[in-house]
């Protein structure tokens, strides 16, 4: 069973679902992959987490760094788990290109090269939005490239962070 809760944020309203227990999707109401993070069959309920994350989401918003992680759950394949831990280590006002990340993973696998348009699939199926900061991800040279909540959030989050690309 699945249960769901908005939240407001100064971008668009976003969808909190959980598990009952942590957080396994944060996502911009009817952003691209919506279907695939909310399931149909999800309940509105109050919990904990709910909380925990829209205090987390409250400070971000605020334009500070959260000095706490709410409980998250990703569930994907190997791959885009091994993508997602690479972002959550992605500091706040800071960005990596997708290159570079295929290059970490690249290392890390003993192999020559990884593809970073790979690396582009996996971190725009990342489920829990800003938190997993897959809005921190840019292309080459600082080019702003899609975000599944929307290209115009990308830049605001990225702002929010003082973030400043010569693309922005």
């Amino acid at each position: 069973m699945y249960y769901q809760k908005c939240y407001d944020a100064p971008i668009g309203k976003m969808i909190m679902v959980s598990d009952g227990t942590a957080l396994t999707s944060l996502v911009f109401d009817r952003q691209k992959y919506y279907e695939t993070e909310v399931p149909k069959d999800c309940i509105e309920k109050y919990l904990p987490i709910f909380d925990e994350t829209a205090r987390w989401l409250d400070i971000y918003f605020s334009g500070s760094e959260p000095d706490f992680t709410p409980v998250i759950s990703l569930k994907g394949t190997e791959f885009r788990s091994e993508v997602w831990k690479i972002l959550m280590e992605i500091p706040y006002g800071e960005v990596t290109t997708y290159g570079e990340i295929a290059k970490q993973i690249a290392k890390k696998r003993g192999i020559n090269r990884m593809s970073a348009q790979a690396v582009g699939g996996a971190v725009g199926h990342n489920p829990i939005s800003i938190i997993v900061p897959c809005h921190r991800v840019v292309g080459t040279n600082g080019k702003l490239t899609g975000y599944a909540g929307g290209l115009e959030k990308k830049v605001e989050l990225l702002k929010l962070e003082g973030i400043t690309l010569k693309y922005i």
